[in-house]
């Protein structure tokens, strides 16, 4: 009380020579005092005025977005720097998101809409790129917090991105509001409909276009829900008949639904419910034409890599196309703050157990918000599984190769190390040495945390390796000849390939040097850039 009463009166006061107006209950920073000239970073103004921002209703703000190209800086004085380029100027709508991010965190993560005037004035939602990314009206500003890496939710997306269908996408940025410093922020995309997102058709009242395009969520009761007739399975095949699994509407909204509409979408999901729950192993797997099976194992291995405790129970997103273009349903990854041992809960700083199995343990402490069935029985098909492990190898051969997983991790915290953001966004939120909720490990500094977020992930692929059946020396990328070695003798056994001298004495998963599928000329020159160069 006494922190917000003295935030309040410096607020009517001055702030580095600008007059400022803001509101104290805008939960403004632990220092609002942060020193701040120049970074590599975007930078986001966001003006309200002194209106308090709210968590329903969205309330007409002001954004300008300076960013002058990847690899220049951005600089805060527009006075000295009156030339930078303006990413986006312009009103939005903006309201507070998320629900553990917003009631258990200090700093609060935004949800706005990109309009052509104010709300008062009647203004209406308008597309525009930012930063990059496809144009839409729908966006989120992400406030990391309680994972003091920063990079989770990005890290997930990035190593889900070749394999998915649709991953969102996010810019690192540094924000003001009212000219107060708020920190690092994750300005992305958020899971909807759009031709730059999930490119659905919107739902007609009969016939095709009555079957798609739908966007549920597998979620909280806290909302309009569609209660699913199946409940979850504890980890060996037991109903838990008092528990229910809720499916939350997003697009269409459930206000703007036709009856025609909520009778389809929720008749579908019956169905595949259906034949998900009375299938028996050995037969016909029928429940695949609901079910995109490639899709589904996507999904379940970024959640398990990730061990996220809100894994398939909470921000379950899913879509559905019209029948025309593809009937099943599909998954999209989101939230993944709390994955890669993050949580002291649920056994999410765990590195040796399947989350997809965890519904004993949320039975066991009574958490009403369980695993639906589909991961247990999906799971209990040995085809599936199978598959599951065929996609593993794939994932370890491309983009979690070792080397690649921890480029993608150093490329992630390099950019907000390089020009001093995490340094900014710690002296305005300081939590070093200090419990989050739900923290597990609680880390002296950056470069502490980052540790064992590496080390944390080196376990898990290890025992998934283990689960999955993956020996990762039995791959050399490059070791063409098999020989154990990756040097000159393999540019010739590839070139025997390639001339069809010696076709068959070679390691045609280590020839693939460039992780295409294929073995043809563009792997010699990848074989002889990494000899020439030592990277891949």
């Amino acid at each position: 009380m006494i922190k917000r009463l003295i935030l309040l009166i410096l607020g009517l006061f001055v702030f580095k020579g600008t007059v400022l107006a803001w509101s104290a209950a805008n939960y403004p920073p632990d220092n609002i005092y942060v020193q701040f000239t120049t970074t590599n970073l975007p930078i986001v103004w966001i003006e309200v005025n002194n209106q308090t921002i709210d968590r329903e209703n969205r309330i007409t703000a002001r954004m300008k977005i300076i960013h002058n190209g990847d690899g220049r800086l951005n600089y805060a004085d527009t006075i000295l720097r009156p030339n930078q380029h303006i990413d986006y100027q312009g009103y939005i709508a903006l309201r507070y998101r998320g629900n553990t991010t917003f009631t258990l965190s200090d700093k609060k993560p935004y949800s706005f809409r990109t309009l052509d005037g104010p709300l008062e004035s009647g203004g209406n939602k308008q597309k525009v790129e930012i930063l990059g990314m496809g144009k839409d009206n729908n966006w989120a500003l992400l406030a990391p917090y309680s994972d003091k890496s920063m990079i989770r939710d990005m890290l997930a997306f990035e190593l889900a991105r070749p394999w998915m269908e649709y991953t969102p996408d996010g810019r690192y940025c540094e924000l003001f509001l009212d000219g107060i410093y708020y920190g690092v922020y994750i300005l992305s995309e958020v899971v909807s409909g759009g031709k730059k997102r999930i490119n659905l058709s919107d739902p007609g009242e009969s016939g095709d276009e009555l079957t798609g395009g739908y966007i549920m969520e597998v979620d909280r009761d806290d909302e309009v829900t569609y209660r699913s007739k199946y409940h979850p399975l504890s980890n060996t095949g037991t109903t838990y008949r008092y528990y229910y699994i809720h499916f939350q509407f997003k697009e269409p909204d459930y206000e703007d639904l036709t009856q025609q509409q909520y009778d389809y979408i929720t008749w579908r999901i019956d169905q595949a419910e259906s034949a998900l729950w009375h299938y028996d192993v050995g037969e016909p797997a029928n429940y695949e034409q609901f079910f995109d099976i490639t899709n589904f194992i996507d999904y379940q291995l970024a959640i398990e890599l990730g061990h996220n405790v809100d894994g398939y129970r909470l921000s379950g997103k899913f879509f559905k196309r019209r029948d025309s273009e593809d009937p099943r349903f599909k998954m999209v990854l989101w939230d993944m703050n709390l994955a890669y041992g993050n949580s002291n809960y649920y056994q999410g700083r765990y590195t040796n157990t399947w989350m997809y199995n965890n519904n004993n343990v949320l039975y066991a402490l009574a958490d009403p918000y369980m695993i639906p069935f589909w991961w247990y029985r999906l799971n209990s098909n040995p085809d599936y599984t199978a598959a599951v492990k065929s996609r593993w190898k794939e994932y370890r051969r491309h983009n979690l190769r070792d080397d690649r997983l921890m480029a993608t991790i150093d490329s992630l915290t390099n950019l907000l190390t390089s020009h001093g953001a995490e340094r900014r966004n710690s002296i305005a939120w300081p939590r070093w040495g200090r419990y989050v909720w739900p923290n597990y490990y609680i880390a002296e500094n950056y470069q502490d945390e980052i540790s064992y977020l590496k080390q944390w992930i080196i376990e898990r692929i290890a025992w998934m390796d283990e689960q999955l059946e993956y020996d990762p020396s039995s791959y050399l990328p490059g070791d063409v000849d098999g020989d154990g070695h990756v040097n000159i003798y393999d540019i010739t056994a590839l070139v025997d390939y390639l001339l069809k001298t010696n076709p068959d004495n070679i390691n045609t998963d280590n020839a693939d040097c460039d992780q295409d599928g294929h073995i043809n000329i563009y792997d010699l020159t990848t074989l002889i850039d990494y000899l020439l160069n030592g990277h891949w």
